[in-house]
């Protein structure tokens, strides 16, 4: 009964009979067991160690009761055989890529999964954004792939997934351009995700869309224009260089800050220091307007009036003079 517990069959007899027999020496158990002292006393110290039993008197040993030791014993099981399972499973990702990199050496086209076909591109991005676990770096652009559902991020999905991982201890690092933004609201939602944790960056241009998880796993359309077909690329020289290129961009964007709410009425309210952001991230006056649900006319308005409060002629020139004021 006791062996799940780490207690031999010898053991736990020798239990049992101080159980019934009460305080005992060594002497007289081994005679009741009809086995040699040396073994007795193994198995007493085994009871000893683990709580069961206590030494009372040089050769004599008495029961701990087992409605107090026993339970005490299976919470000690488990906390270390938790603690055991903890470390094999550290150690699954590297017997992984282990075994992957084995079978790279021998079968060098298992270096990259092509998948074809809206479906299957689906199903294993899911399968694969559900797998996350540390990281998740992103150079965001169209195509945009649909959800599970077979239908497209809204503002509202998008910060529901986001915040998900980022509760779950991920790292997530985008890097964003102009046409990220085509989608209304985004920009602004894009912000918020900042203030939760996202780590959010502009680029005038980005050349492709990629994705990075957990820096075992890297995502890149074949075709730039649509999401029907994708690489996978696994653990290899490939997957280092890739994430090299994005830690270049990323050291290149200009990072997206949460505007800072007005303090005085000198200061611009949140919606302008908003559209500064954007300003600066290049957007043109339809983007802005529709991440802003305006008019195109009426965002063009807004943005002279902001310029002329900085008293600047240029686009560049209001972002530069907002930097400076410290603004954005």
């Amino acid at each position: 009964m006791l062996a799940a517990l780490g207690i031999k069959e010898f053991a736990e007899d020798v239990y049992r009979t101080l159980l019934d027999q009460g305080e005992q020496g060594v002497a007289e158990l081994a005679a009741a067991l009809g086995a040699p002292s040396s073994r007795v006393r193994h198995a007493l110290a085994r009871l000893t160690a683990l709580d069961l039993v206590r030494r009372i008197a040089p050769g004599r040993y008495r029961p701990v009761e087992p409605l107090t030791a026993v339970p005490a014993l299976v919470s000690r099981r488990r906390v270390e055989m938790e603690t055991a399972l903890g470390r094999v499973q550290e150690e699954v990702a590297d017997l992984a890529h282990a075994y992957q990199v084995g079978r790279l050496r021998y079968d060098p086209g298992r270096l990259v999964e092509v998948l074809s076909g809206r479906n299957a591109v689906n199903q294993r991005v899911d399968e694969l954004t559900r797998a996350i676990r540390t990281h998740l770096w992103v150079l965001d652009r169209p195509p945009y792939l649909e959800r599970p559902d077979g239908e497209s991020d809204t503002n509202e999905s998008e910060t529901a997934g986001t915040r998900a991982m980022i509760e779950r201890g991920v790292e997530v690092r985008s890097v964003y351009c102009p046409e990220s933004m085509q989608r209304s609201g985004r920009f602004d939602t894009v912000v918020k995700l900042v203030a939760l944790g996202e780590q959010a960056r502009l680029l005038p241009d980005l050349p492709f869309k990629l994705r990075i998880m957990d820096r075992k796993v890297a995502l890149v359309p074949l075709v730039g224009g649509s999401y029907d077909s994708l690489v996978v690329v696994h653990p290899s020289g490939l997957l280092d260089a890739l994430i090299e290129l994005f830690e270049a961009y990323w050291r290149r964007a200009t990072p997206i800050a949460r505007p800072a709410r007005a303090e005085s009425r000198d200061e611009p309210s949140e919606d302008d220091l908003l559209l500064l952001q954007m300003l600066k991230a290049g957007l043109k006056d339809q983007a802005i307007a529709r991440q802003l649900g305006v008019s195109a006319r009426t965002a063009t308005r807004r943005i002279a009036t902001i310029m002329a409060r900085l008293g600047t002629e240029t686009r560049f020139q209001a972002g530069a003079e907002a930097a400076a004021r410290g603004w954005i």
